[in-house]
This record gives C-alpha cells, structure tokens and sequence, in this order.
C-alpha cells in the first residue's frame, strides 16, 4: 500500500544547517563578553607593541648605549617594562569598562601602609637569612666597598631601582595577567600558572639553578597568597622591592644568580648550597624556604580571609 508523499513531509523537521555565527561567538565570548585567553591575547599584544615603542624611544632620544650592559640602562629597561604593561592594562580597563585598580595597583593604595608592611617582611625576610647562613658560617660581610657619598648614592638609586623592578614584575605576573587568569580558571590554578612562569623567567640569569626558581615560584605563591587577601600587590611589590635591595646592596649577596656594581661590602658566601643558595644566592637556600613557610602563617594571622571566603574554600 502506497501513502501519499505530501503527508509525510509536513512530519519530517527541515534541516537546519549549522550556525558559523553561534559556533564563533561560543569560542570568542561567554556572557560577560570576551572569553579570558582571548582578552590575555589581546593585553599581550598591546605589552608588546608599547615596550617596544617605547624602548625604541628610549635608545633613540635617551640612551643610544643600545644592548650595552649598565645600571642607567637597566634602570630604563625596568621602567619601560612597568609603563608597558601597565600601560596596555589601562587600555583594557577602558575595553573591559572596569577601573584600572582591580587589576591589582589601585591608585589610592599606592605606596601606603600595605606597602611600608611588605617593606618590612621582606627586609626581615633577607636579614633573617643572612643572619642564620652567617651563624652556621656561610656568609661574611667583609669590608665596605664604598664610602662618603657614593655610598648614599648608590644605595639611593639600588632603593628606586628595586621598586621599578617590584613594579614591572608583580604586575606583569600578578596584575592583570592574574586577574583575567581567574576569571578563565579560578584564582588558585592561575595562581599557579603565573608563580611557574616567573619561575621560568629567572632561568635565564647567569647563575640560576633549579632550586633557586624553585624559591622563586614560592615566592610568587605568597604574593598571590597576600594578593588573595588584601585585593592588593602593593604589600607584594613592597616586599620585592626590599629583599632585592637587602640582597643586593646592603648585604652584597647574589640575587637570582646575578651580582650587581655598586654593593655595600665585599661580602662572601661559603659553605654547602643548601646553606648558601650556591649561586643563585641566599634565596635558594632551604632556610629561606622556611622563613617563607613561617611568612604564609603570619600573613594569615594578619589578614585572615573573610568568612564569606572561608565558606567558598
């Protein structure tokens, strides 16, 4: 028995071709607007294109010594990094229409109490370390190696030179780069991606070593630990710049593998790396990795988490 066709087609939904439109808008966007690896994509285009503009700048009207190794070199080179990746975070706060300051440096925080904390810890930090490699006999402090005036001069310009550095680099892996991390994977996990790549970033300084980053992807877990708490970097910048300065100018030790002109002293390190830090310097020895262990519960004691964050872990 024959049925007739045009019964059946009036049963059978047409066939609907796939939308191109709706399958790029699932990639690109979510509900917020731009998906987070794209919004990072975007920043880091905008990173680039401003250092580089701005370095260009820097060696044709300021500083022709291009690729030439100095402290004034190395100086311009941390303060381009900073205008550059703060820079292109100002341009995103504008496309994203939040305030530049919840990408981690509000304005009205700037070098204020949390600041002079991280300050501090970190020069309690590095003169605990100091103190306990020199009584199991790894360091000595040796004679000054500059006097008068130089000596204010030097340690002046190694004290602007580490807040440029803390600047650049806790809001190059902490700023924005954390904020729209989260927003893709959650805090604890970009946590953790942003504390291996600045790890991975220090294996390019002479004298560097597994153990030495291993220090240093610590070191960023608890600045992400003191951002988590405070909504802040500007503990985490004080504290980087003051271990830097201590490190390198007051107690004239290597710093990630680097020893810079202009130390106060012909200090010495010797003894065993795990006393030490070996080359990498006092930051790779397991006593550091202790203090840093005892600076997670005191930060903690001093900030505890809001109840409402409590109940989300």
């Amino acid at each position: 028995m024959e049925t007739d066709p045009s019964t059946h087609s009036s049963t059978i939904p047409p066939v609907t071709p796939p939308s191109s439109d709706g399958f790029l808008k699932k990639v690109f966007l979510k509900e917020e607007g731009l998906r987070a690896a794209w919004r990072l994509l975007v920043y880091a285009m905008f990173v680039a294109a401003l250092e580089f503009s701005t370095e260009m700048w820097i060696w044709q009207f300021v500083s022709p010594e291009h690729g030439v190794f100095s402290f004034r070199n190395q100086f311009l080179h941390e303060v381009a990094g900073f205008a550059a990746v703060f820079g292109a975070a100002l341009i995103m706060s504008k496309l994203e229409k939040r305030p530049v300051g919840v990408y981690g440096l509000p304005v009205q925080g700037a070098f204020g109490s949390l600041f002079w904390q991280g300050c501090l810890f970190g020069f309690c930090e590095i003169s605990a370390l100091v103190a306990l490699i020199a009584i199991f006999g790894g360091y000595s402090f040796g004679e000054l190696a500059i006097h008068g005036g130089e000596l204010l001069r030097w340690g002046f310009s190694w004290a602007v030179f580490f807040v440029f550095v803390a600047l650049f680099e806790e809001f190059l892996f902490r700023g924005y780069t954390q904020f729209t991390l989260t927003d893709g994977i959650g805090f604890w996990p970009a946590a953790l991606v942003t504390s291996i790549l600045f790890g991975a970033v220090h294996l390019q300084n002479r004298g560097e070593n597994k153990i030495g980053v291993a220090g240093v992807i610590l070191v960023g877990l608890f600045w992400c630990f003191t951002l988590r708490r405070t909504g802040s970097l500007w503990f985490a910048v004080g504290m980087h710049a003051s271990f830097d300065f201590g490190e390198t100018f007051l107690y004239s030790v290597p710093d990630s593998g680097m020893l810079f002109p202009g130390h106060l002293s012909n200090a010495t390190l010797h003894g065993p790396a795990w006393l030490t830090g070996g080359t990498p310097g006092p930051e790779a020895s397991v006593i550091d990795f202790m203090i840093l262990a005892v600076f997670f519960y005191l930060f903690h004691r001093l900030h505890p988490a809001p109840a409402a964050k409590e109940q989300e872990r």
